[in-house]
């Protein structure tokens, strides 16, 4: 999924590593990286604020509670193929 911008980061990047960035799981040079991109590029941006909210949502549900690590994984690859799936079918519909 692109939003046809150049950017220093291609916008499939970021939203494939967003839930990282949320989670404070990826190294700072990433992190400035993603920081930057979603700065300047308002699609990622929108797509973040979804992230952010379904996470904020989660957490005022889930309380204290936390997921299994097999659990966080098998999800974070799911909704990271649900990305892919839906940017294929975008581009698809475009052309």
């Amino acid at each position: 999924m692109s939003c046809g911008e150049p950017h220093e980061t291609d916008c499939r990047e970021v939203l494939a590593e967003v839930y990282l960035y949320l989670d404070l799981e990826c190294a700072d040079e990433r992190r400035v990286l993603i920081r930057t991109h979603l700065d300047e590029c308002g699609h990622c941006l929108r797509e973040y604020g979804i992230e952010q909210e379904v996470k904020a949502l989660v957490a005022r549900c889930c309380g204290n509670e936390t997921a299994p690590a097999q659990l966080r994984e098998r999800l974070r690859v799911r909704l990271t193929e649900l990305v892919v799936f839906e940017s294929t079918e975008s581009r698809e519909l475009a052309d």
